[in-house]
């Protein structure tokens, strides 16, 4: 059985504790739409621990860099279509990845089903292969390993 964790939220008097700020300035921020806590039937303002991380994210790019109000929400929309542009780029590769593993099994049962042919023309009695002389050696094509470099 799993118990399901209840996410726990704060009042803005204890956030404003935590990053030492007061609680008009977390309030602008949300005016601003840098932050969006959730809101209880009172209306009283509930921040989250996503809430209280993007708080403090707004905080160090204010206080400690000195970014205004306007460069922290580019900053914020370019993080985020930056974290979908890696989430689309992951998925190309895992594609391109498929893609290759599947190419790779192809060539692999290609290049089985050739020493197959190669073995029969060898087979005596096959005037094909005495013609060509191959050679005398049986092979083994079901424990062929054939490695690639990978750059």
């Amino acid at each position: 059985m799993r118990v399901k964790k209840n996410k726990g939220f704060f009042s803005i008097s204890a956030v404003a504790k935590m990053f030492s700020v007061h609680q008009q300035t977390i309030r602008l921020y949300e005016k601003e739409g840098l932050i969006t806590p959730k809101r209880s039937s009172g209306n009283t303002r509930l921040f989250s621990e996503e809430d209280i991380d993007r708080l403090e994210e707004v905080i160090y790019l204010t206080h400690q860099l000195g970014i205004n109000l306007a460069g922290v929400e580019m900053i914020m929309k370019l993080k985020k279509k930056i974290s979908k542009m890696q989430k689309d780029m992951n998925k190309v590769f895992d594609q391109a990845q498929q893609q290759l593993d599947d190419e790779s099994e192809q060539v692999k049962e290609t290049v089985k089903t050739s020493a197959r042919q190669l073995i029969r023309l060898k087979e005596p009695g096959n005037t094909t292969s005495q013609q060509q002389n191959i050679g005398e050696s049986v092979i083994d094509i079901d424990n062929w390993n054939i490695e690639y470099d990978e750059e």
